[in-house]
């Protein structure tokens, strides 16, 4: 659940209190009463609607926290434009920032994992437990664009989600999912504030850019749709992962020393996630790609046994039937 359908810019005219705190309560599953509320400022203009709408919402119970990342002159300056907006309001701001050096390759990956970082890490150590960023609808719809092309399935294909652990006792909330940029846009005009233009957003080296530019050139991509499809898929991911936890109950047993699935029958998807989830229980930390899980499906359909990340998986039969035994491979023999 997300703001319900209706122009952000009437509700920053109308009753904007009502509104962004039912959206809220819609995520955590109930009102927030006297809680702390952090939000993730940045200082461009979804992220000032944002600080905006919160602020009308809950007051003094906002804290706007701004991530300095380094990676511009300019940041520093944004930074403190975004402290001057929240003095304004009346709310507690903090700047946090990305320090050490930066990678050359993958720099938005890298900056977005340094930002959630800092900002779980301050509202884990001040006993805030709810933070909110400022996603919106073409955000959802330029994530759908970008997972289909990487040929995603259907958790990637979920898109951006409302609600998201982020450990330590911090839940991430993105109560703007349902809105248009544009609406946002209009309620920063309404504050009379002058949002940051950040060049990244028009850098052609990244993916994210090209699918902006789609979006603003094709009508017949509605955002709206998009992100509306992104809610049916999410919905199938919730159903899967259902059917998926019933499936691992019933045809999985754990063992000291091994797991044994018994996927005779299953369709392709819940074999799937019960053999990731498998491997992930006896190698916690292991990364698997599509690819891989894909290619040891068809070696153990086929009979024949594999490794991945370190656990050893062979087919077994076992009366009429055949199972999979995960076992934690031996260590390879120095040459």
């Amino acid at each position: 659940m997300g703001l319900i359908p209706v122009r952000l810019a009437e509700i920053a005219a109308s009753a904007p209190v009502h509104v962004f705190a039912a959206a809220v309560a819609g995520l955590i599953g109930r009102p927030l009463g006297d809680e702390r509320f952090a939000v993730a400022v940045s200082g461009g203009p979804d992220s000032l609607a944002l600080l905006s709408l919160a602020c009308a919402a809950f007051g003094t119970q906002v804290v706007a926290l701004t991530v300095d990342h380094g990676l511009r002159p300019a940041a520093a300056a944004e930074a403190a434009a975004v402290a001057d907006h929240a003095a304004g309001l009346g709310v507690t701001h903090v700047i946090l920032r990305w320090d050490g050096p930066k990678p050359t390759a993958n720099l938005q990956a890298a900056a977005r994992a340094a930002r959630y970082r800092l900002l779980t890490a301050w509202c884990a150590a001040n006993g805030v437990r709810w933070l909110a960023t400022a996603h919106h609808r073409d955000d959802q719809a330029e994530t759908l664009l970008l997972r289909l092309a990487r040929g995603a399935a259907v958790g990637g294909l979920s898109g951006i989600r409302r609600v998201r652990d982020l450990g330590h006792g911090v839940t991430l909330l993105r109560p703007l999912l349902d809105a248009a940029k544009a609406d946002l846009a209009a309620v920063v005009a309404a504050a009379g504030w002058t949002a940051v233009d950040d060049p990244a957003n028009r850098a052609v080296r990244f993916d994210r850019t090209h699918a902006r530019a789609l979006l603003a050139t094709r009508p017949w991509l509605d955002p709206a749709r998009l992100a509306a499809s992104a809610d049916a898929l999410a919905a199938a991911e919730a159903a899967l992962a259902w059917t998926a936890e019933r499936a691992w109950a019933g045809r999985v047993m754990v063992t000291e020393r091994a797991v044994t699935v018994d996927a005779a029958g299953l369709p392709d998807e819940l074999t799937r996630r019960l053999l990731v989830r498998a491997v992930t229980l006896l190698a916690p930390s292991a990364v698997l790609r599509g690819e891989a899980v894909t290619r040891i499906m068809g070696r153990l359909a086929a009979g024949s046994g594999a490794t991945l990340a370190g656990v050893a998986v062979r087919s077994v039969p076992v009366g009429s039937t055949t199972v999979w035994r995960f076992t934690a491979a031996p260590p390879r023999r120095k040459p």
